[in-house]
Formats: C-alpha cells, structure tokens, sequence
C-alpha cells in the first residue's frame, strides 16, 4: 500500500477547504484525504507578525547573519510572508542589511538591540524552528485524518497480521474494534504476542497522516512533532499540482503512529511538560498518538495506579477531546483521536470496575497457540532463519517438555528456542542446526527455573 508522491496521470479529486488535490487512488477507500495547503498571507497561515520575530532574532543570534531565503526556510514559511516581517524587524532596528544575498535578498544581521532582545527571548524559550500552527486548524486536521473515519476489512486486518499466527476470530475481533475506532483490551497469559497484534493493527489503516510541527496557543508553542515517535516519510520531489500549488512546510507527512508506554508511564506524561533546560513545551503522550495508536503496555504495572490513569483518560475516551494543562496555567483542549489499546497479563476485573470496563466495550483474549499453531510457526521460523532440522526433533521437544511435563505452550518459545540454537552454532561455528543435542541444551538453558504450568 503506497501512497504516490506526485499527481502525474490518474484521475484527481479536489477537496477545499484546509487541503489540496490528491489522486483519487493515493489511498484505500475510506481514507483521509488532507494535505496542507502552503499559506498565501500570515492571516492565513493564522499568524501575526509577533509570532515570527522571535523564532527570527533567536535563529539570527544562534546561527550568525543569514539570508532571508534561509531564515524563510529555518521557520518554514513561504518567502514572500517572511519579507513584511524582516521589514518591521528592521524598521525597529533590530536587524540591518549585511549584504545582497542575490536577487531581492539580503543577508541579514542582529543589531546590539536585536542581540538584547533575542537574548530574553532565548531566557523564556531556545525554539527557533519552524513557524506553529493554529490550534484550530490542528484540530480539524486530527478531525479529517482520525482512525475513527477509516473503515477497514476483514482483508485489511488480516494481511496486517500476516505474520502472526491468529484465528480467524481474533481477526474479527480485533477488525470490530479497529473499525469502531474505541479502545480495547487485549488481555492473556504472557508470552502469545500480545503486543505484536497492537503493534500491527494501525497496519491495517492507510500509512500516512500530516501533523504540524508545532502549536502556538496565546503565545506559547508547544511542539508535536517528535523524531523520536515519529517516523517522517516526506513526499519525493516532484512535478505537478503538488508542486504548483505547494505544501504547508510547517506540517510534516508521518507514518501513521504506533506510541508503546510501559512501565515507565507517569503522570507527568499525560501533560504538556515544560524543559526547564529548553524551555520548549512538548505535548503529552497522547497527542502525539493522534490519529494512530497507543499502546498502554503491561497495563496495571505502571508507576502510577490504574485507577489514576483510568479516571485521566475516562472523559476523553468518551468525548474525543482532553483538557490540557499549560505550564503558564492556561488550560486548553486538544483532541483525543486514537486507536488505544490496554495490554495485559492480568484479568481487566482485577483491574478496573465494571464502569470503566464498560467504556472499553472490545475485550479480546489472545489464547494460548494449538499444537497446530506452535508447529506451523515453529517451520515457518526455522525456514526464515535458515535451519537444517534433524528428523523428529520438534516431536520430541513438544513430547517431552510440553506434554508431559504438562508446560502451556506459548507464542514467544519458539523465537526464544531457536535463538538459543542459532546462538549455539555461532558459538561453535557451526551452521544453524535444530538437533535433539542443540534443542536439549537449548531447553535446560531457557526453562531452568520456571514452572511447567505457569512459565511464559
């Protein structure tokens, strides 16, 4: 499933308001369809000449004299909005001219007063990238790009777990919740992938969504886009309506995100957090999920209780909108648009109450795999990993250390014993081979310790 870069050949829709055209077959059916449109004026870019002055005296300072086509580019803005600004900048004597940089720039240099006052905007905040975007206008992006406007089908769900071994139930379960865009629980005895099934469902959605870099609100910005959780998949280069018409550069395409939360989990994570270092404000983890999924991993072993997080998330759950506190005290509300899913080794009961449990109306057991399962994954690994298999060494490790010993069988063993065997062979410089010798070693190694019935 690609989505084209460019707008060469095929039929083309065209969509107003907040997007530009794009191929009528860019995506599966069902998909959003916004890309943002490349501003014409700051007033409709929703910005005033005040938000961009210190972005450019901050940048000026941090980076030396510099071109109006650079510092145009460090904010990513278009050119010609970034003119009115340098103007007012050096009307007020804050900036001057260095030199031509070309044809109908210049390059640009901080006054002794623009070198004071990019200093105290520095004290407050050391972000100096590109140019925010509205909180209205993030708001009906979220809108149009959520998961909850994406109906996939069981032959979507089903090719995003493809190299997982699950039923056909697990299948229609999980695409019911997928489709309903709501929460679920994914709950069952450790070790039978779990997190591997929440990892892949936001596969079975279109791959790509567009979130601005970051926000302003009242003055103050607060970045979304994270490198670190974000994967950025920019459109190639190209000619064409993309081209003519342009993007928004303050907006950056990304795969559709998948945010993994586990033990580490604080509260402190679910607020905009403000680096006293930086003084740059980063949104919470739950709006860097928008539009994707969010995976709350060995839930109820986080270092705050459940009932913390539960009572956090419950009104948003519902509403689709969170109340978020600034770090000025300014509280403002931002959009609650994403696959969430709660994963555990534990019974939901135990959890949380029956009203809680309500509003996650998918609750999906993942089982332990059939004998029929654990062979075929078994083969399936041993042929990716390029094993040679002595004849009948997978019975007797499913007679002798599952059957009678009476162990459950589990997803996770069979990667975990086919390590240790490709372990042993490299050790020894030997070829990856799966022996009775090799498979026993392997064995005393990864149960030692672990009861029969109860191990993972």
């Amino acid at each position: 499933m690609q989505t084209p870069t460019g707008l060469s050949g095929g039929e083309v829709n065209f969509q107003t308001g907040g997007g530009i055209p794009v191929q009528a077959d860019s995506e599966p059916t069902g998909s959003n369809d916004f890309v943002p449109r490349q501003p014409n004026s700051l007033l409709e870019a929703g910005l005033h000449r005040n938000d961009l002055f210190p972005l450019v005296l901050k940048f000026l300072f941090l980076h030396g004299n510099q071109s109006g086509g650079r510092i145009a580019n460090q904010i990513r803005v278009p050119y010609g909005l970034i003119i009115p600004v340098l103007e007012s900048l050096k009307s007020d004597m804050l900036i001057g001219h260095k030199s031509s940089a070309g044809v109908a720039d210049y390059e640009y240099e901080l006054s002794p007063k623009g070198v004071e006052q990019a200093r105290i905007h520095l004290s407050r905040s050391t972000y100096c990238g590109s140019a925010p975007v509205t909180l209205v206008e993030y708001r009906k992006s979220i809108l149009r790009q959520s998961v909850k406007n994406l109906k996939p089908t069981f032959e979507a769900v089903a090719e995003a777990l493809n190299d997982l071994e699950v039923t056909d139930l697990q299948i229609s379960q999980l695409g019911q919740a997928i489709n309903s865009g709501k929460s679920m629980f994914l709950f069952g005895a450790p070790g039978n992938g779990k997190t591997s099934i929440a990892t892949r469902a936001i596969r079975a959605l279109s791959e790509h969504i567009w979130i601005p870099r970051s926000l302003t609100v009242g003055g103050e910005v607060i970045r979304v886009f994270d490198p670190s959780v974000h994967v950025a998949a920019p459109l190639a280069a190209t000619s064409g309506v993309l081209v003519e018409q342009g993007i928004d550069q303050r907006w950056v395409r990304i795969e559709r995100p998948t945010i993994i939360v586990g033990g580490e989990l604080e509260m402190k994570h679910l607020e905009a957090t403000l680096s006293t270092v930086t003084g740059i404000i980063e949104a919470p983890i739950h709006v860097k999920s928008n539009c994707g999924c969010l995976v709350v991993d060995d839930f109820g072993r986080q270092q705050i209780s459940t009932r913390e997080l539960l009572n956090r998330w419950i009104v948003p759950m519902e509403s689709g909108s969170d109340f978020v506190n600034l770090p000025s005290g300014r509280q403002i509300s931002l959009p609650f648009e994403q696959l969430l899913i709660f994963s555990t080794n534990l019974e939901p009961t135990s959890l949380c109450d029956e009203a809680f449990l309500r509003r996650i109306p998918y609750k999906v057991e993942v089982f332990d795999p059939t004998e029929t399962q654990f062979r075929n994954l078994f083969k399936r690994e041993m042929s990716r990993m390029n094993f040679q298999v002595e004849y009948g060494v997978l019975d007797h490790l499913i007679e002798y250390h599952y059957k009678r010993p009476g162990r459950s069988f589990r997803f996770c063993h069979v990667l975990d014993i086919l390590n240790q065997c490709r372990d042993f062979c490299e050790f020894h410089r030997k070829p990856n081979l799966f022996s009775k010798d090799i498979c026993e070693l392997a064995v005393l190694n990864y149960f030692s310790g672990m009861s029969s019935h109860l191990n993972g």
